[in-house]
């Protein structure tokens, strides 16, 4: 056993030598990208936990503020009325993790409070360093993205000198600041940040090189569901990429992933299965 095989706080401990993990998203907003406001109401919201839970997801992870490219900031008081309702009712009715997608301590503080154990942070404690502290206070896992700027602003420059070693170095920093905040090693995750600052070629490029992220020694969580450089491929719109997202996590999770964030729960957990039965015959 390795440093990256477990993933582990309060109210979850994953071995991931033994299931990839699938993660269940659930966007309580107008404006996703792939759903389009679908499950804006709580109690719509809550049924499709619920629905994602019986699929056989292992995470649920709630997010209040859209994060596609050119989305607007949300006041952290309509984030909690958005997304609290449901993490009450989820954290209730499933006994699954839920980890709440944000940037902003106050949210994940208060999400922690309603039922959540994991803070999903696409920002890496750039945004909001005070998230560090209040995954440490609550033994929460705590899972650290890369993206460069603000979802209204990370398109805008996608050029790396240094594609590998410069989204590691974001990753490794945001270790170093979890780790002095006191989060233990174990509850930390890191996420490339597919989509987020990068072209579609460069995405490709990270699922295909992923042994660049497994050196930092913590488990690598992908969100590759619907992405827009899935639909450069194969010209097809966001709510159609269910087989695109397939082939994508399937390759991402042979390079080593091991923690997949998708839209489509049934179908992910249902190939994940056959292709580690596949490996392991």
């Amino acid at each position: 056993m390795t440093e990256s095989d477990i993933w582990a706080g309060r109210g979850f401990h994953f071995d991931v030598r033994v299931k990839s993990l699938v993660m269940g998203i659930c966007n309580v907003t107008p404006d996703s990208f792939s759903e389009h406001g679908l499950f804006q109401k709580t109690d719509d919201a809550a049924a499709h936990g619920l629905e994602m839970a019986r699929q056989g997801a292992d995470i649920l992870d709630i997010g209040g503020e859209s994060t596609r490219p050119g989305a607007e900031d949300v006041s952290i008081g309509e984030e909690l009325d958005r997304v609290i309702p449901v993490i009450r009712q989820l954290a209730e009715k499933t006994g699954l993790p839920i980890s709440i997608d944000t940037t902003k301590a106050r949210v994940a503080e208060e999400a922690l409070k309603a039922g959540a154990c994991i803070v999903n942070d696409i920002s890496g404690l750039k945004l909001d360093p005070d998230i560090a502290s209040v995954a440490a206070e609550n033994d929460a896992g705590l899972v650290l993205m890369h993206m460069r700027g603000t979802p209204r602003t990370m398109q805008k420059d996608t050029h790396y000198d240094d594609l590998f070693n410069e989204i590691s170095a974001h990753l490794q920093a945001g270790i170093d600041a979890a780790l002095k905040a006191g989060v233990k090693p174990e509850r930390i995750a890191v996420d490339p940040g597919i989509g987020f600052g990068k072209s579609a070629e460069q995405n490709m490029l990270i699922i295909k090189r992923l042994d660049f992220l497994l050196k930092l020694g913590r488990p690598v969580l992908m969100g590759l569901s619907r992405k827009s450089f899935l639909g450069i491929i194969t010209g097809r719109d966001a709510s159609e990429r269910i087989e695109e997202t397939i082939a994508a996590t399937l390759e991402a999770d042979r390079n080593g992933a091991r923690i997949h964030r998708v839209h489509d729960v049934k179908q992910a957990v249902i190939a994940l299965q056959t292709a580690r039965a596949i490996r392991e015959a």
